[in-house]
Order: structure tokens, then C-alpha cells, then sequence
């Protein structure tokens, strides 16, 4: 059981970064963000974790049975992340590329403390409450700087793990596979990284929010591994007996100019290569979601709108399912990831394809972080648009892709993935 008070800030946004300061205290934390989005699917504005009551580690080997057994023994909160590269443990897959950040590739955690941010109230539930700690704590929390810190100094010099002219080489060897009939389309991905370098990960992962103010940021926290991520994109969701996957693809810049902007996002609805890249991705998740769907529940809520962010303008649908209650959590997961929008069509030869030509494992990044409730229901995102990061081995990493399809043209694809990168260089060089 899990003792309950509800807390009003007097400033809800100072507030929400002295919360995450006071969470670095902890080995285990997540933090998501909503940054104000007014999105009708979300049940709260912001939530912080922390502290491990109890947690699960694995490999992909049987992990997403361990899940289940996880989620079905605690009955409670768990909040954690999948790697893309539990796509292992469906398929008969591999991933055998370079890792810089070395996350383990399923972990959850339980966690003692609990802040669920909604409107300007906050509800705090713990674990195992000693007498007095939540009032201790907000004591302490209040205590804390919570104005905007200084602009994160980094100064980083970025390198490319792929390289232009082999980028091209590449973008046409998956152009060939697609020629020949061996795919529709795939999610290629490239990583910039950087060595021997440290970040401060609080001010780092603020300005990221701040010039990206992304509807799923998320600052996750394993010990002495991180994740700072921008993403503006939901894996999968379920709500009692409904479950919604949005799946994001086609990406036009923003402009000053607002009637540039508008033209910008004008073309990117009307564009027939972006149009047909996200029609595919959509029949993808259509298909996921009817394995564990009630026959003829499966249904397109919205094909192809535009939605705006501060860096970029998306292409985004919104595809639903209705499932019985007899349908564990867990195997809705199983039976959809990895996510189409960041894999291909077919979905199993597209993921052997980017094994081969990618030259970076993807761990984390294109995997989801997320949270399930004591009730069975969840949320996840897509890590996309993020910073990963080990202190131990002093290294960063973030990785960007685009969807090839036949009407792909490198040198635009290639385009499409620097300014998906923007935030996160201009973050990291300042």
C-alpha cells in the first residue's frame, strides 16, 4: 500500500526543477515531462520516480516473460525502459555493432517514491512510508534552487560514426534491397558521439527541454547511465480496455518567417514521399495491434496530420485497438515492438537490413521509456531525439534516422537527419 498526500506548489514550474534536482540524490530515477502539451490521451502533466524498492535487470534473453512475471507480482507502480534491441528475444535477431553506453537491455524499477504532476496540484504517493518523510522531503525539495540554471557550458566536439560519402553508399545498398523486393522501407540510423568528455546531465538535459519542449521529454537516471531525451513521440499507450500507438513519420524544418513556416508544413501534408513513408508505417501498427486486438477493433483515428514542435514540423496518425481484459499488459508490448516508425515494412527483414548496414548498436536510443500503473495500464514513449550518456566511461552518444523508401533521395535523407540532430549538437557544442 502506498500513503497518499496531495501538495499545491505556489509555482508549479519551479516546483517541477527543484524536483528533478532533489532526484539526483537516487541511483534510480525517471523523470517525464509533457512540457504543457494539451494532449487528451495523457492522464498526468509530469511524473518523477525514484529510489528502488525492487527492480529487474535482463538481458533480452526471456525478457519480456521476466517483465510479465514483474508486472504481474507487484501489482504496483513500475517504471522502466526497452531497449530496441529486445528485439532479440522475438525474433531470431542479432545485434552484434559497436555500444558505447552499454545499458542493460530491460530494466524497471518499483519505486519507494512516487510524484504525479497534474494541472497545478501534485500527488505524492510512497512506499514504506517512514513517519514524517513526505513532509521531510518537501522540506528539502522547497530548500533547493529551482530557477533555470545556467546554460549548459559543453562545448563538446561532435564526431560522425558514419561518415557522408559512406552514409550515400549505404542509403543506396538499402535502396537496392528495396529494388529488389526484399523491403518497402527502413528506418536507418546513424550516431554522432564523443569520447572522453563529462556533461553536467541536469543543465544539459534543461536546455535540450528548453529550446525542444517536446511533449515526452524524459531524464532517466541508472546508476551512472543517462538518458536526456527531447522525444516528441508516443510508442504505445493502453487505457482500460484501449490501447493508441502514434507513430511519427515525415519531417519538415521550421522557419522564422511564419509564412514560410506555414509553407513548410503545407508541403510536408501534401508530400507524396512523406505520405507514403507514414501510410506504410501505419498499416504496420495496424497489423501489431491486431494480434492482440478484438476482431474489427483495430481503427485509424487520424492519418497524416502535421503537428508542430519548436524544432521541427511531424507528420504523426493515431491508430487504436480494443483488447479483453484477459490480454496481459505485457504481451501488447511483445507484440508490437520494436515500434514500426523506427524499424520498416516488413518489419523483420527491414530490422535485419539496418543490423548490417548500421554500424552502432541502438541500445536505448529507438527503444521506450515508460511506466506501468498497479491497474495494468501504461504508457511508453519513443527515444528519439536524445542524448545518451555513461559518466563512468565519459562517453555520449545520439543517433538520428530517416525512412528510405523507393523514392528516397540520399543527399535529402541525409538533410532530414541533420536537422533532426540540431538540438542535440547545438546543446552539446553551445
Amino acid at each position: 500500500m502506498r500513503t497518499s498526500l496531495k501538495h499545491s506548489p505556489k509555482n508549479p514550474k519551479i516546483f517541477k526543477r527543484q524536483l528533478l534536482r532533489w532526484a539526483q540524490r537516487f541511483d534510480d530515477v525517471v523523470w517525464l515531462d509533457s512540457n504543457g502539451h494539451k494532449d487528451k490521451l495523457r492522464s498526468y502533466d509530469a511524473i518523477l520516480a525514484v529510489d528502488a524498492f525492487t527492480s529487474l535487470q535482463t538481458d533480452y534473453h526471456e525478457a519480456f516473460y521476466r517483465l510479465d512475471e514483474y508486472q504481474q507480482v507487484t501489482k504496483d507502480w513500475i517504471f522502466g525502459y526497452l531497449t530496441y534491441d529486445l528485439k532479440n528475444s522475438i525474433e531470431d535477431l542479432r545485434s552484434n555493432n559497436f555500444d558505447g553506453i552499454e545499458h542493460p537491455d530491460l530494466y524497471f524499477f518499483q519505486p519507494k517514491k512516487l510524484f504525479l504532476v497534474k494541472d497545478d496540484s501534485v500527488e505524492i504517493r510512497y512506499l514504506r512510508l517512514v513517519e514524517d518523510e513526505i513532509e521531510a522531503d518537501l522540506k528539502t525539495i522547497k530548500q533547493l534552487n529551482g530557477q533555470a540554471g545556467k546554460p549548459a557550458s559543453n562545448g563538446i566536439k561532435i564526431k560522425l560514426r558514419i561518415h557522408k560519402d559512406e552514409y550515400f553508399e549505404k542509403v543506396n545498398t538499402m535502396l537496392t534491397h528495396i529494388q529488389r523486393g526484399d523491403i518497402y522501407e527502413a528506418n536507418f540510423c546513424q550516431e554522432f558521439y564523443a569520447e572522453n568528455r563529462t556533461i553536467d546531465t541536469i543543465e544539459t538535459f534543461n536546455k535540450l527541454n528548453e529550446i525542444s519542449q517536446p511533449p515526452f521529454a524524459t531524464f532517466l537516471k541508472c546508476g551512472e547511465k543517462y538518458l536526456l531525451s527531447a522525444s516528441p513521440e508516443r510508442y504505445i499507450k493502453k487505457d482500460g480496455t484501449r490501447v493508441i500507438s502514434q507513430p511519427i513519420k515525415g519531417t519538415a524544418k521550421r522557419s522564422l518567417d511564419p509564412k514560410e513556416d506555414k509553407l513548410f508544413a503545407e508541403r510536408l501534408s501534401k508530400d507524396e514521399k512523406e505520405r507514403s513513408e507514414n501510410i506504410m508505417i501505419v498499416d504496420l501498427v495496424r497489423n501489431d495491434l491486431s494480434h492482440t486486438a478484438e476482431r474489427g477493433s483495430v481503427k485509424v483515428e487520424e492519418l497524416c496530420k502535421v503537428y508542430s514542435f519548436l524544432q521541427v514540423h511531424q507528420m504523426i496518425s493515431t491508430i487504436s485497438s480494443q483488447v479483453s481484459e484477459k490480454i496481459k499488459p505485457v504481451d501488447i508490448l511483445k507484440t508490437t515492438f520494436p515500434m514500426g516508425s523506427m524499424t520498416g515494412a516488413p518489419k523483420i527483414s527491414a530490422m535485419k537490413i539496418i543490423e548490417e548496414l548500421e554500424e552502432t548498436k541502438r541500445g536505448l536510443y529507438s527503444g521506450a521509456v515508460g511506466y506501468f500503473t498497479p491497474e495494468g495500464d501504461f504508457d511508453f514513449n519513443v527515444i528519439i531525439r536524445s542524448i545518451l550518456y555513461n559518466a563512468q566511461k565519459q562517453y555520449i552518444s545520439y543517433s538520428v534516422g530517416s525512412a528510405i523508401t523507393a523514392k528516397s533521395n540520399p543527399l535529402k535523407e541525409y538533410e532530414e537527419c541533420l536537422i533532426k540532430a540540431k538540438a542535440m549538437r547545438e546543446v552539446l557544442e553551445n
